[in-house]
């Protein structure tokens, strides 16, 4: 018998598209965030995001097979992340999470990752 993955217990695909689409809303027209992402349409991001969200919480492994390891430090570096444009990462994903409206303890877990990995992103101190 096998346990309840993360991903599963907030509803699969559909819960993680609907905070992916969500933040992507908002970094569409976001002057600190937007000029960080060079594709014209943020649509193939969303999708990159998207799958390595699911993937991290424990649903399908798209990401890895077809992007390889995620190296998130370094697939970064090329950008340069402050303390604000993490800021306002974070409003933006916490939008998501809002609009997913998540039970408190799975909102919570969710969040906690989120604020770790943003600020594991920061890479100028400017």
């Amino acid at each position: 018998m096998s346990q309840q993955t993360f991903y599963d217990a907030i509803g699969g695909h559909d819960t993680i598209k609907l905070i992916v689409d969500t933040f992507y809303e908002g970094v569409e027209t976001d002057e600190v965030l937007r000029p960080l992402y060079p594709e014209e349409d943020l649509g193939p991001a969303n999708v990159r995001f998207r799958m390595f969200l699911e993937q991290y919480w424990g649903g399908p492994t798209t990401y890895s097979e077809l992007r390889g390891h995620p190296r998130l430090r370094m697939r970064h570096a090329p950008f340069e992340v402050t303390t604000e444009a993490r800021d306002r990462w974070l409003v933006h994903f916490r939008a998501g999470l809002d609009k997913a409206a998540l039970p408190p303890e799975l909102d919570e877990q969710f969040w906690d990752y989120v604020q770790h990995a943003a600020q594991f992103m920061v890479n100028s101190a400017r």
